[in-house]
Protein backbone atom coordinates (compact mmCIF):
# COMPACT_ATOMS: atom_id res chain seq x y z
CA UNK A 1 0.00 0.00 0.00
CA UNK A 2 1.33 3.65 -0.63
CA UNK A 3 0.37 6.70 0.87
CA UNK A 4 -1.73 7.70 -1.96
CA UNK A 5 -3.64 4.21 -1.53
CA UNK A 6 -3.47 4.95 2.49
CA UNK A 7 -4.91 8.57 1.92
CA UNK A 8 -8.30 6.85 -0.18
CA UNK A 9 -8.41 5.01 2.42
CA UNK A 10 -9.45 7.57 4.61
CA UNK A 11 -10.99 9.36 2.79
CA UNK A 12 -13.47 6.42 2.34
CA UNK A 13 -13.66 5.85 5.94
CA UNK A 14 -14.34 9.27 6.56
CA UNK A 15 -16.71 9.55 3.81
CA UNK A 16 -18.28 6.27 5.26
CA UNK A 17 -18.38 7.63 8.60
CA UNK A 18 -20.23 11.10 7.63
CA UNK A 19 -23.07 9.31 5.12
CA UNK A 20 -23.48 6.86 8.60
CA UNK A 21 -23.16 3.94 6.57
CA UNK A 22 -21.81 1.51 9.05
CA UNK A 23 -21.12 -1.54 6.59
CA UNK A 24 -19.03 1.04 4.32
CA UNK A 25 -17.01 1.89 7.09
CA UNK A 26 -16.38 -1.19 8.92
CA UNK A 27 -15.48 -2.61 5.09
CA UNK A 28 -12.37 -0.26 5.92
CA UNK A 29 -11.13 -2.48 8.79
CA UNK A 30 -9.95 -6.19 9.13
CA UNK A 31 -12.33 -8.31 10.38
CA UNK A 32 -10.62 -8.79 14.21
CA UNK A 33 -9.90 -4.72 13.81
CA UNK A 34 -10.33 -2.78 17.14
CA UNK A 35 -11.51 0.81 17.15
CA UNK A 36 -10.22 2.64 20.05
CA UNK A 37 -12.80 5.37 20.14
CA UNK A 38 -12.03 8.19 22.83
CA UNK A 39 -16.02 8.55 23.81
CA UNK A 40 -17.23 4.95 22.75
CA UNK A 41 -14.47 2.98 23.94
CA UNK A 42 -12.70 -0.03 22.15
CA UNK A 43 -14.83 -1.94 19.40
CA UNK A 44 -13.74 -5.06 18.32
CA UNK A 45 -14.52 -6.43 14.54
CA UNK A 46 -16.87 -5.00 11.78
CA UNK A 47 -20.18 -5.59 13.32
CA UNK A 48 -19.19 -4.06 16.37
CA UNK A 49 -17.41 -0.68 14.83
CA UNK A 50 -20.57 -0.26 12.57
CA UNK A 51 -22.29 -0.31 15.65
CA UNK A 52 -19.72 2.09 17.67
CA UNK A 53 -21.12 4.27 14.29
CA UNK A 54 -24.50 3.72 13.55
CA UNK A 55 -25.96 3.49 16.80
CA UNK A 56 -23.49 4.99 19.35
CA UNK A 57 -21.79 8.04 17.43
CA UNK A 58 -24.39 9.06 14.86
CA UNK A 59 -27.19 8.21 17.14
CA UNK A 60 -25.32 11.76 19.06
CA UNK A 61 -24.69 13.20 16.14
CA UNK A 62 -26.41 14.82 13.58
CA UNK A 63 -26.39 14.98 9.67
CA UNK A 64 -23.97 18.20 9.46
CA UNK A 65 -21.40 15.53 10.59
CA UNK A 66 -17.92 16.13 9.02
CA UNK A 67 -15.04 14.63 9.11
CA UNK A 68 -11.69 15.05 7.13
CA UNK A 69 -7.72 13.59 7.44
CA UNK A 70 -5.28 16.13 6.59
CA UNK A 71 -1.00 15.86 6.44
CA UNK A 72 -1.54 11.53 5.98
CA UNK A 73 1.94 9.88 6.68
CA UNK A 74 2.69 6.12 6.29
CA UNK A 75 5.56 3.69 6.23
CA UNK A 76 3.39 0.84 4.67
CA UNK A 77 2.55 -0.70 8.24
CA UNK A 78 2.16 2.56 10.29
CA UNK A 79 -0.07 5.19 9.52
CA UNK A 80 -0.86 9.08 10.85
CA UNK A 81 -3.20 11.91 9.47
CA UNK A 82 -4.21 15.01 11.60
CA UNK A 83 -8.23 15.56 11.58
CA UNK A 84 -10.76 17.86 12.21
CA UNK A 85 -13.99 17.14 12.88
CA UNK A 86 -17.42 19.06 13.14
CA UNK A 87 -21.22 18.35 14.40
CA UNK A 88 -24.68 19.45 16.13
CA UNK A 89 -25.18 17.64 19.09
CA UNK A 90 -28.38 15.50 19.40
CA UNK A 91 -28.00 14.42 22.71
CA UNK A 92 -30.69 15.48 24.87
CA UNK A 93 -29.29 17.74 27.36
CA UNK A 94 -26.34 19.37 24.39
CA UNK A 95 -29.41 19.19 21.93
CA UNK A 96 -28.46 21.69 18.82
CA UNK A 97 -24.79 22.62 20.24
CA UNK A 98 -22.13 23.03 17.35
CA UNK A 99 -18.73 21.41 17.85
CA UNK A 100 -15.69 21.46 16.02
CA UNK A 101 -12.45 19.33 17.30
CA UNK A 102 -9.31 18.62 16.37
CA UNK A 103 -7.32 15.38 16.78
CA UNK A 104 -4.62 13.09 15.32
CA UNK A 105 -5.24 9.67 14.32
CA UNK A 106 -3.10 6.41 14.81
CA UNK A 107 -3.48 3.20 11.84
CA UNK A 108 -2.02 0.18 12.32
CA UNK A 109 -2.61 -1.29 8.70
CA UNK A 110 -2.50 -4.95 7.21
CA UNK A 111 -3.53 -6.36 3.94
CA UNK A 112 -4.82 -2.48 2.78
CA UNK A 113 -7.26 -2.20 5.86
CA UNK A 114 -7.13 -0.89 9.06
CA UNK A 115 -6.34 -3.28 12.21
CA UNK A 116 -6.17 -0.75 14.82
CA UNK A 117 -7.39 2.79 15.27
CA UNK A 118 -6.19 5.02 17.30
CA UNK A 119 -7.50 9.08 18.10
CA UNK A 120 -6.03 11.79 20.28
CA UNK A 121 -8.61 13.92 20.77
CA UNK A 122 -9.00 16.88 23.23
CA UNK A 123 -12.05 16.13 24.55
CA UNK A 124 -12.05 18.79 26.94
CA UNK A 125 -12.48 21.32 23.61
CA UNK A 126 -15.41 19.27 23.05
CA UNK A 127 -17.10 19.00 26.43
CA UNK A 128 -16.79 22.79 26.39
CA UNK A 129 -18.27 23.67 23.68
CA UNK A 130 -21.03 21.19 24.66
CA UNK A 131 -21.46 23.15 27.96
CA UNK A 132 -20.74 20.01 30.03
CA UNK A 133 -20.51 20.86 33.83
CA UNK A 134 -16.99 21.08 35.51
CA UNK A 135 -18.20 18.27 37.95
CA UNK A 136 -18.60 15.92 34.91
CA UNK A 137 -15.81 16.89 33.21
CA UNK A 138 -13.35 16.02 35.67
CA UNK A 139 -15.01 12.80 36.11
CA UNK A 140 -14.68 11.81 32.62
CA UNK A 141 -10.90 13.17 32.33
CA UNK A 142 -10.46 11.09 35.29
CA UNK A 143 -11.63 7.90 33.52
CA UNK A 144 -9.52 8.75 30.82
CA UNK A 145 -6.70 9.43 32.83
CA UNK A 146 -6.97 6.06 34.90
CA UNK A 147 -7.83 4.50 31.16
CA UNK A 148 -4.17 5.95 29.97
CA UNK A 149 -2.40 4.67 33.05
CA UNK A 150 -3.65 1.17 32.89
CA UNK A 151 -2.51 1.01 28.90
CA UNK A 152 0.11 -1.71 28.16
CA UNK A 153 2.37 0.67 26.55
CA UNK A 154 1.77 3.58 29.60
CA UNK A 155 2.71 0.65 32.26
CA UNK A 156 5.87 -0.15 30.08
CA UNK A 157 6.84 3.15 29.85
CA UNK A 158 6.23 4.01 33.27
CA UNK A 159 7.96 0.76 34.50
CA UNK A 160 11.47 1.64 32.00
CA UNK A 161 13.87 4.04 33.74
CA UNK A 162 14.40 7.37 31.98
CA UNK A 163 16.22 7.27 29.26
CA UNK A 164 20.00 8.83 29.46
CA UNK A 165 20.10 8.37 33.35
Amino acid sequence: MTLEDFARLLDRMTLAAEAADGAGFAACFTEDAVYHDYVYGPHRGRADIAHMLTDLFRRDAADDYRWEMFDPVFDGRLGYACSLSSFTSLVPQFKGRFVVIDGMSRFVVRDGLIADYREAVNGGVAMAQLGVEPERMNKVMTRWATVLKADGATVAFLSRPKRGS
